[in-house]
């Protein structure tokens, strides 16, 4: 049930800096390789400085004349407390550069431990979206539908989710605006969620969806943002996700294909093979959509 990237890049102009809680922040949701390797990056880095440091001062015992990896490795056995012994200071600017370097050592480790603790300890959700929104009948009545599944085996307690709708506005003055609409749904709140999750938002009188169509659904440029949010029942951490469809990601006159089964036993049978598969319903009065064969091929 692997998701798309719904990520679009914002560049922000003006905003003050915060150069440090940038930092954090960067590091906290790259990946773990990009992570280690910003701290292995980091680490060698210091010791090059701190190596430079030496080479200029000298006054490193058993240093080989004029090798910058000699003092490169001194640095390292500093840094890392290692001390073999081989190497050691033996003037007053060596010392005072390795009591500097053992300070900062101290800091470095201190931070690299802090940062990779919390990213370490960060919980996430495996949260799937469907890859399409559909528009179908549902008991009669027009009904906007996004399927949810959880790709770990545990369960997300208390989940609830919101849909919001973006559309683009005229004012009576003639100003642009994106106007946000919560849209209510069915039900909203679900007390454990393992699996699948089909969240429904009835397009009847109260709905800001009542009388779109595919074409106002371009024309207005409707966007539809969905987040999750719950507890991780393993970690008992907060955890949420988010998914953003697009107009051409909305399908009319379909439905999400069914997943659940029930096996010979009794047994419930869960597709996940199926989880963005969808299928054309029938046309009704006042919703006369069917889906057509490009968009039925396009999950």
């Amino acid at each position: 049930m692997a998701t798309r990237s719904d990520e679009s890049e914002i560049t922000v102009v003006g905003a003050p800096r915060t150069l440090v809680r940038d930092v954090y922040h960067r590091f906290l949701v790259v990946r773990w390789p990009v992570a280690i390797g910003a701290i292995v990056v980091s680490y060698l880095g210091l010791n090059t400085l701190f190596a430079a440091a030496y080479y200029v001062s000298g006054g490193v015992a058993n240093a080989r004349p004029g090798s910058l990896f000699d003092v490169f490795c001194f640095s390292v056995q500093t840094m890392g407390t290692i001390g073999y012994g081989a190497m050691y200071p033996t003037t007053a600017a060596s010392n005072t550069i390795v009591v500097v370097e053992s300070v900062t050592s101290l800091l470095v480790t201190a931070l690299a431990t802090g940062l990779v603790f919390a990213k370490f300890s960060r919980s996430t959700a495996r949260v799937a979206f469907s890859n399409s929104a559909v528009i179908g009948p549902m008991e009669g009545v027009p009904t906007l539908m996004v399927r949810v599944g959880n790709e770990r085996g545990n369960a997300i307690l208390e989940a609830t989710l919101r849909i919001t709708m973006t559309r683009t506005e005229k004012t009576k003055e003639g100003m642009t605006f994106y106007k946000l609409y919560d849209l209510r749904l069915v039900r909203e709140r679900s007390p454990m969620m393992r699996r699948s999750w089909t969240v429904l938002h009835r397009i009847d009188d109260g709905s800001p969806l009542l009388g779109g169509t595919p074409e106002t659904v371009e024309r207005d440029e409707i966007e539809l943002v969905v987040t999750l949010a719950g507890v991780d029942d393993t970690s008992m951490q907060p955890v949420h996700a988010r998914k953003r469809y697009r107009g051409s990601d909305i399908l009319w006159g379909a439905r999400h294909a069914d997943i659940l089964s029930e096996g010979a036993n009794g047994s419930i049978i869960l597709d996940v093979r199926r989880f963005h598969d969808v299928v054309p319903t029938e046309p009704m009065d006042g919703f006369p959509y069917r889906l057509s064969a490009p968009a039925l091929r396009r999950d």
